[in-house]
């Protein structure tokens, strides 16, 4: 049996997740994108796993309080033993009949450990779809900026 690649998460922005500027706090956005891509990764890996990077998180629009939030993870790159997950956030209001809007995009790369914490293979993802294959070459060129951009904070580690 194939595994699924993706997860999906709703439910609404409560008034805890506040800023000082009346919407949804960005950290309060990051906690969620990290909770839903664990629970992507971890289903994905069958164990657990740990967040490595976190990169070219973007925020689009603002959330409500009370919005509708939905949150997508997807697998769509596989190491030896790591996972890139793409995440969406969107959001909407619950009244009404109108669609879900992107409010943020981001890419985290887990991997997958054992009980001692040293990294285990993964299954392999495998792209069947033209867009799934466009997903995959997306993070194989992230993963290529991140190593220039790697070679350019050696000299401040």
């Amino acid at each position: 049996m194939a595994k699924d690649n993706k997860l999906t998460f709703q439910f609404l922005a409560e008034p805890t997740d506040i800023n000082f500027g009346g919407k949804v706090h960005g950290g309060a956005v990051m906690k969620w994108i990290d909770q839903v891509s664990f629970a992507c990764a971890s289903n994905w890996a069958g164990g657990y796993c740990v967040t490595v990077y976190v990169g070219g998180i973007r925020f689009h629009k603002p959330i409500q309080i009370g919005d509708l939030v939905k949150i997508e993870a997807k697998v769509i790159y596989t190491g030896k033993s790591s996972m890139h997950i793409m995440v969406d956030v969107m959001s909407k209001t619950v009244v009404g009949d109108q669609p879900f809007t992107k409010t943020t995009h981001c890419i985290i790369v887990f991997v997958s450990v054992d009980k001692d914490g040293a990294p285990q293979a993964v299954p392999e993802w495998i792209p069947t779809t033209e867009n799934e294959i466009k997903l995959q070459e997306y993070a194989l060129k992230l993963m290529n900026l991140r190593k220039d951009i790697e070679e350019e904070m050696a000299p401040f580690k």
